[in-house]
């Protein structure tokens, strides 16, 4: 059987630990997450441009905890939520998700939530730049994408910040929460990546 990675060593980081980006680690969510993880998901704001509504179930969270304990970041078909932690206290500010294509292995998708007394400092920026480079770098990937709700000016500004550009605008290409909804696409390639 033909293995889905495209080089025999592009096998899933079945180790991975943690990703160093100055003053935030990209690390597994652990249980003892839960608390401070639910917190933020649930707050209406951040909440509101997500597939989720607030209150964000704390049953949902904990299952959701305890299933990527058992997975890598490179699980084709399936999202793997990174913690995003304060570099010298370890304290959960926020997570980043990558997606890797069941049908195409070589490209991801990523997204990202903040706590909102953690948005505005640069932390979201560091980490998701981070997430990028062990992406289109360490992993390899082809090409990354992201796409946001056009209202979510701060996540459109985050994408452009970090490098990635606008390929398009879904016009009502969302049902979303009741309504229709713009959708923004961004994207960077991995040669554009290694260029920048």
């Amino acid at each position: 059987m033909r293995s889905i990675f495209p080089h025999d060593d592009d096998v899933p980081d079945t180790g991975f630990t943690a990703l160093t980006a100055g003053r935030v680690v990209l690390r597994r969510l652990r249980l003892t997450d839960l608390v401070a993880f639910v917190a933020y998901r649930s707050d209406p704001e951040v909440a509101r441009y997500q597939g989720w509504t607030a209150p964000y179930p704390v049953e949902r969270a904990h299952r959701m905890l305890v299933e990527l304990a058992a997975e890598h970041p490179d699980t084709p078909g399936e999202w793997f939520q990174f913690a995003v932690a304060l570099a010298g206290t370890d304290e959960l500010i926020g997570d980043c998700g990558a997606h890797v294509p069941l049908a195409e292995p070589r490209q991801a998708e990523i997204g990202f939530t903040f706590a909102p007394a953690h948005q505005g400092r640069g932390y979201a920026t560091d980490a998701v730049r981070r997430l990028l480079d062990y992406l289109l770098v360490e992993r390899r990937k082809h090409r990354v994408v992201a796409a946001c709700d056009a209202r979510n000016v701060r996540s459109s500004a985050l994408l452009r910040r970090v490098g990635m550009r606008q390929e398009g605008v879904l016009r009502q290409g969302v049902w979303a929460k009741g309504e229709w909804t713009d959708e923004e696409l961004y994207a960077v390639l991995q040669e554009e990546w290694r260029a920048r």
